[in-house]
């Protein structure tokens, strides 16, 4: 199940989907604690744990984090090795004073904007695949 690499096609076909609810990110030193269904990503690096999750579940669990973020699913299943589609929707809403950060995922790009921006991020994304 290889996901397309096409460029052009990519972006005709990305479709956004914005995930309802309110996103963070956190970082913690040890998982051991976390029940792994309320976590939506979890990444090692150096210096510990990123943890993306609900912001209730970081309130509840007493994690910090610095910015409440929309979480957007671009549904075209994209390919670990497509060129350029990162960069484009990036330019896009940087073009617009939209920051994002990405997760890419086997499937999908999933993009996280801060909450504020999420309409016109939608409105971008979707401008950008017409």
């Amino acid at each position: 199940m290889n996901g397309e690499k096409d460029l052009e096609k990519l972006l005709k076909s990305m479709k956004p989907k914005h995930h309802p609810g309110d996103y963070v990110f956190c970082t913690t030193k040890s998982t051991n604690s976390f029940n792994l269904n309320e976590i939506e990503m979890l990444f090692r690096e150096d210096e510990g744990f990123t943890l993306i999750v609900k912001k209730e579940t970081a309130d509840r669990l007493q994690l910090d984090y610095s910015v409440v973020m929309s979480w957007i699913t671009l549904t075209v299943h994209s390919s670990l090795e497509a060129v350029g589609l990162t960069a484009a929707f990036s330019k896009a809403l940087s073009e617009n004073d939209i920051s994002c950060n990405v997760v890419a995922a086997y499937y999908h790009d999933h993009i996280f904007v801060n909450t504020k921006d999420t309409e016109k991020a939608l409105e971008v994304l979707t401008q950008l695949s017409e």
